[in-house]
C-alpha cells in the first residue's frame, strides 16, 4: 500500500493537515510536494513569498504524519506534462500509488487542466480522495489566506489557521547595536529571501537559540525614531535577558500577539517609555 498524499504544503497549515489524515486512512503515507513553487516556472513575477523553507516544510510534514517525503523538482518539462503523463510518470511509475489525497481544489498537469475529477474518472486503479478543506470565514483555508493575514500583521489569526506560531528561521546578525545603549539589546534575525515577513509592528513572541527558549518583545520596521534610512529589521528582545552572546547562532522568532504599529517618537524618551509598556504586555501574554 502507498497511500499518497500531493500538494505544495506551505505552512503544513489545517487545510494540509486534513489531506495527509485523509491519505492515512489507506496506509502509509508518502507525501508529494514540490519546489519551487510552480509559480517560479510559469510567471516567475507572481511568485508568492514562502511562508516556512523547504527544510522546515519537510520537517513539519513528518511531525503531522507523512511517513516519507518526495520533494520533486518543479520544471518547465514537468510543468508541461498533460495529466495523463502525469498520473503514468509519476503516481504510477515512480510513486507506485494505491490512493491519491489531495484538496479539493487542486490542478495538476499542463496549463492546471488537470482536477480531482479528473483524477477519479482516469486512475488506472488507484482510489482517489478528494478533500473538502476547512473553512475560514466562508473560503478554505489556503497558504494564500494565510500569508496574506502575516503580511498584514493578523498574527493570531494566523496561527489559528497554521495551528501553531508562525516562524522566522535565520542567523542573529549584526545590527546597529542601539538597543544595548538604551537597556534593550536585541538579536537581529537574518532573513531568508523570499520568506514571507510580517507587517512593521511590536509582537509579543519567543525566541529560541539552540536549547533556550526566552520570551520576547519583538519589532520589524525601520526604528523610524532614529534618523538615518535602514532596510526593514526583524529584532527580538528576550525579556529580562542581558549579556547573551547570540551573534552567528540560528535563531527561531515565534510570533504570538501583536501589540501596536511602528511609531515615530518625539524623543528617545517617550520611546523608552512605550519600550516598558511593550515588554510588561509582551511578558503578561507569553510567560
Amino acid at each position: 500500500m502507498n497511500s499518497v498524499a500531493i500538494g505544495i504544503f506551505d505552512g503544513v497549515h489545517r487545510g494540509h493537515q486534513q489531506i495527509i489524515e485523509e491519505a492515512a486512512k489507506f496506509g502509509p503515507v508518502t507525501v508529494l510536494t514540490f519546489d519551487p513553487h510552480p509559480t517560479a516556472i510559469y510567471a516567475p513575477e507572481r511568485t508568492p513569498s514562502s511562508l516556512i523553507s523547504l527544510t522546515d516544510r519537510i520537517e513539519l510534514l513528518k511531525k503531522h504524519g507523512a511517513n516519507e517525503i518526495v520533494v520533486l523538482e518543479f520544471t518547465k518539462e514537468l510543468s508541461g506534462k498533460s495529466p495523463a503523463e502525469f498520473i503514468s510518470d509519476v503516481l504510477v511509475n515512480q510513486l507506485h500509488a494505491t490512493h491519491v489525497s489531495v484538496g479539493e481544489n487542486f490542478t495538476f498537469g499542463h496549463k492546471a487542466v488537470g482536477n480531482p475529477a479528473y483524477l477519479q474518472k482516469h486512475s488506472p486503479g488507484f482510489g482517489v480522495s478528494a478533500v473538502s478543506l476547512a473553512q475560514d470565514r466562508g473560503s478554505p483555508i489556503s497558504s494564500t489566506r494565510i500569508r496574506e493575514l502575516v503580511i498584514d500583521g493578523d498574527i493570531e489569526r494566523a496561527n489559528q489557521l497554521l495551528t501553531r506560531p508562525f516562524y522566522l528561521r535565520g542567523p542573529v546578525v549584526h545590527g546597529e547595536k542601539r538597543g544595548r545603549t538604551i537597556g534593550y539589546p536585541t538579536a537581529n534575525i537574518g532573513l531568508q529571501p523570499g520568506i514571507t515577513v510580517p507587517a512593521d509592528g511590536v509582537y509579543a513572541g519567543w525566541l529560541t537559540v539552540g536549547v533556550d527558549k526566552w520570551p520576547a518583545a519583538i519589532s520589524i520596521g525601520t526604528n523610524p525614531t532614529f534618523p538615518g534610512d535602514r532596510n526593514r529589521q526583524v529584532e527580538a528582545y528576550a525579556l529580562d535577558q542581558s549579556g547573551l552572546d547570540l551573534y552567528d547562532q540560528e535563531a527561531v522568532l515565534e510570533f504570538g500577539f501583536r501589540l501596536r504599529d511602528t511609531l515615530k517618537f518625539e524623543n528617545l524618551d517617550s520611546l523608552l517609555l512605550q519600550m516598558k509598556e511593550d515588554c510588561i504586555e509582551a511578558k503578561r501574554l507569553t510567560s
